[in-house]
């Protein structure tokens, strides 16, 4: 129960990272644009693609999963504070504890690792 727990719960986690990061492709110059109007070098969203995407998948597969999921804590705390950090406006702070349980629940994972369904346990066999 625990190890389809873990694997149900890495899904749940990172599919909103994949989608986001496909969802920034299709939406480049808009995405793009969003950034800079927040003070965000827009130069920087290949990155972010790149991060959101390969993050999502290791975790969801359990590759690396203990580092893709401290990286992804890790940009989605900078996020918080970056895009979201207007505690004057309801939706705002709602988007920024959303972030905040977001990265508790990757900190939970760097501790509990990805589980027996995972690439990174079929290699320790």
């Amino acid at each position: 129960m625990n190890n389809i727990s873990l694997l149900i719960g890495r899904i749940l986690l990172a599919h909103i990272f994949l989608l986001a990061g496909i969802n920034k492709i299709t939406a480049y110059s808009g995405t793009q644009a969003y950034m800079e109007a927040m003070g965000v070098d827009g130069i920087l969203l290949p990155f972010v693609i790149a991060l959101e995407i390969a993050g999502a998948v290791a975790i969801i597969i359990g590759w690396q999963t203990r580092w893709a999921a401290y990286a992804l804590a890790l940009f989605t705390l900078l996020a918080a504070f970056l895009f979201h950090f207007n505690l004057a406006e309801q939706m705002q702070t709602i988007l920024f504890m959303k972030n905040l349980a977001i990265i508790g629940g990757f900190l939970l994972l760097v501790a509990a690792g990805p589980g027996q369904f995972s690439v990174d346990a079929k290699r320790q066999r």
